[in-house]
Order: C-alpha cells, then sequence, then structure tokens
C-alpha cells in the first residue's frame, strides 16, 4: 500500500521496496475552467549536486531535452492538455544510474505560457506527485497537493534525494513566482 505524505513529509523509498533500482515519477493535474484558454503543464526534472546546483544543462531534463547524459533520467513526453485519467506526465529513473556526484533529483513543473495566459497553480486542481517501483508498477508514495499556489506558475513538487545510502523521497510543493526562469536559475540554469 502506497504512503500518502503530507507537505514535507519523507519516505525511504529503499527501506519501503528492498533491491529498488527503476523507478516512475508519474505528475497529474485538471485545470480547471478559465476563460478557454488551454492550460499546458510541462514536469521538469533536475540532477542536482550537494550544493544544490545542476553540473551541467544536460542535468535539466524537460520537453526539449528529454534525457540525462548517461539515460538515467528519462521524460517520456509532453501532454499539453492534462485530459483523462492517471499520470500526465511521467519522469522514469534508474536510481542506479544517478552519478555518484548528483545527490538529489527535483521534480518540478512549470505552466507553459503561465504568466502571459494569467494561469496559475491555484487554477489547477488534483494535482499530485507518485512514486511507482517499475518492478511491478506498485505505488510507494503519493503526495496529492493542496491548492496553496495561488500566483505561482512554477512549482517543485517533490525530490528523490540520497541519505546514508538509501533513495529517499520527499513531499515539497514550494511554489515560484516568474515561472521557468526563477525556478531553473534556482538551480544554477539560465534559460
Amino acid at each position: 500500500m502506497a504512503i500518502s505524505l503530507t507537505k514535507g513529509g519523507n519516505v525511504n523509498l529503499s527501506k519501503e521496496a528492498p533491491g529498488l533500482t527503476n523507478i516512475t515519477v508519474g505528475l497529474g493535474w485538471d485545470p480547471r475552467a478559465t476563460d478557454g484558454q488551454e492550460f499546458d503543464l510541462d514536469a521538469i526534472g533536475f540532477l542536482v549536486n550537494e550544493a544544490g546546483q545542476v553540473r551541467n544543462d544536460q542535468d535539466f531534463i524537460f520537453f526539449n531535452n528529454l534525457k540525462s547524459d548517461n539515460g538515467a533520467v528519462e521524460h517520456t513526453g509532453d501532454n499539453r492538455t492534462g485530459e483523462g485519467d492517471g499520470d500526465d506526465e511521467k519522469i522514469k529513473i534508474n536510481l542506479a544510474s544517478i552519478p555518484a556526484d548528483v545527490s538529489k533529483v527535483a521534480i518540478c513543473a512549470i505552466i507553459y505560457e503561465g504568466q502571459a495566459r494569467n494561469q496559475n497553480f491555484g487554477q489547477v486542481g488534483d494535482a499530485y506527485i507518485r512514486v511507482l517501483n517499475d518492478n511491478g508498477d506498485a505505488e510507494i508514495a503519493r503526495y496529492d497537493l493542496s491548492e496553496d499556489g495561488s500566483t505561482e506558475t512554477a512549482m517543485i513538487f517533490g525530490e528523490l534525494y540520497r541519505h546514508s545510502g538509501d533513495w529517499k523521497f520527499r513531499a515539497v510543493g514550494q511554489g515560484f513566482s516568474g515561472g521557468l526562469g526563477p525556478l531553473a536559475a534556482s538551480y544554477g540554469v539560465n534559460v
């Protein structure tokens, strides 16, 4: 049974699923009824070192850079509507292949052109992030985000991180105003 997390909560993935190597991080959301303009949310991953910064541009995983340089992290593609049930976007991660100098993978989402369209996370409902064990597709952990991001157009959903040799997952739910630029800059990426 999956562990349901609240904001700031964490779970030791290595203890919940011994031998865990391959996971899928699924993100989902439902845009609320608005003025009719489509919502396009995009999942993003940042592979960061102990200082919280990417090592190079290949550590910024998104719809225009679908794989990390060694293939350990892979975005499965862009869903431009958020329609339908289940995960809207997924990031596959081979934990055993994450380079030793990467201490964390931050999983985020932005609203594409959110500022220009006057869209924000306060207008997005039922947003969640979940971690699945690729061996059997069992859900290990899930975090259902609240609608705290009333003005933000970028959001850190959760983080996978190493601690004492184990992989853990933390539910974050932290919004960023200004969209992709400020979010990416916080991890050392200029867009």
